[in-house]
């Protein structure tokens, strides 16, 4: 788009009301196919002073919608306000379309002028064929046949399987559900924060990693001894549900699962020597609770905490 193009669209443009304000619109190409991109060229020339607002680019809601944002661009000039707006936008339907753009809103010494885009359209083209006529459709196609009986039976005989099958998987977890909660919680907790430790993490440089695992250790064990400290819950939800659990150090709890938040979901960066720190204690506060619980409780063997 060039300098004169710009000064001729505008000798030739229909002025506003107000003569002050004179405006210009092109549409380049003004005929284009289903998809393809074209552009809505808008010229306002107004007093020096004044303050022009464009309309917004068209929603997709309708057959014409915008690609990308309106560019405005300002001109050099000291004795106008000279704008131009560049709507690019793209068609989905044929015919003459109407592009929707509303009105310019130009505002002079506290009076606001609205200068109409209307009668702005493209002309769309079809892809098809001029005479798509010898286009003969196929035949429809013959309805599906029943199946023989012996199918039904047969997809009943693998539904059955099926259902027998997930039985029996349901089952089988529910057994090991029932050994696992036979173990004592302090010893799978003492025994997951070796299997942590035996993974090298700090020293491979997954300091985040090692908290987030100690943290989840420590859930687990809070989640085995009250039924309170549910996995589901969030670290405030949490600390609320077990904030009356005499065994749970309240303050220690809560510095350590904020400290893993920030580290988890905050991306805060955590030392070497701070992982250290965070991993004893972990351990310790495990340690804590499981004493408070030892000397307050009497000591039951494994299958009678199985029974429990």
């Amino acid at each position: 788009m060039t300098v004169a193009w710009l000064i001729a669209t505008l000798l030739l443009a229909q002025s506003a009301p107000d003569a002050r304000v004179q405006r210009a619109v092109v549409v380049q190409p003004e005929t284009v196919t289903v998809g393809d991109p074209f552009r809505v060229v808008v010229r306002i020339r107004a007093v020096r002073g004044a303050d022009i607002g464009f309309p917004d680019a068209p929603d997709t809601s309708g057959a014409v919608e915008a690609i990308d944002p309106v560019q405005i661009t300002s001109a050099a000039d000291t004795a106008w306000t000279d704008q131009t707006a560049v709507y690019r936008l793209a068609a989905w339907d044929t015919g003459s379309l109407a592009v929707p753009l509303g009105s310019v809103r130009v505002a002079v010494a506290g009076r606001v002028q609205e200068v109409s885009l209307g009668g702005v359209s493209v002309f769309v083209r079809s892809v098809l064929p001029a005479d798509s006529s010898l286009h003969v459709p196929k035949p429809a196609r013959d309805v599906l046949p029943v199946p023989s009986p012996w199918w039904l039976w047969l997809l009943i005989a693998l539904v059955v399987a099926l259902i027998i099958g997930l039985l029996w998987l349901w089952l089988r977890r529910r057994r090991r559900l029932r050994l696992i909660t036979a173990v004592d919680p302090y010893e799978e907790a003492i025994a997951a924060f070796a299997r942590v430790e035996a993974l090298g993490l700090i020293s491979a440089g997954e300091r985040g990693r090692y908290v987030a695992l100690m943290t989840e250790v420590l859930r687990v064990y809070l989640s085995r001894i009250d039924s309170r400290a549910d996995l589901a819950l969030t670290t405030s939800e949490l600390l609320a549900a077990t904030r009356d659990v005499s065994d749970f150090p309240a303050n220690r709890l809560a510095g350590l699962l904020v400290e893993a938040d920030l580290i988890k979901f905050a991306r805060r960066a955590v030392a070497t020597a701070d992982a250290t720190l965070f991993g004893k204690d972990v351990r310790a506060l495990v340690d804590e609770i499981h004493e408070a619980q030892r000397t307050r409780q009497p000591t039951l063997t494994a299958p009678e905490r199985a029974a429990a």
